[in-house]
């Protein structure tokens, strides 16, 4: 079971999105979704459109 809690804020700046999987909290970068199945899934609407603002910013590079 996976259930999206929320972001926080790392003292570098950076964003992690905060999930409950099977009962035990993660904290997982943006770049680190990848490795854990059903957590883009889990994310709201307004977490996914910022996640594609930032990937189409980093393609401009």
């Amino acid at each position: 079971m996976i259930r999206y809690m929320g972001t926080r804020k790392t003292p570098d700046g950076g964003v992690l999105y905060v999930f409950i999987i099977n009962g035990q909290q993660k904290e997982i970068r943006e770049s680190a979704l990848k490795q854990y199945p059903g957590c883009y899934d889990a994310l709201p609407a307004s977490a996914k459109a910022q996640i594609a603002a930032n990937r189409a910013w980093l393609s401009k590079l």
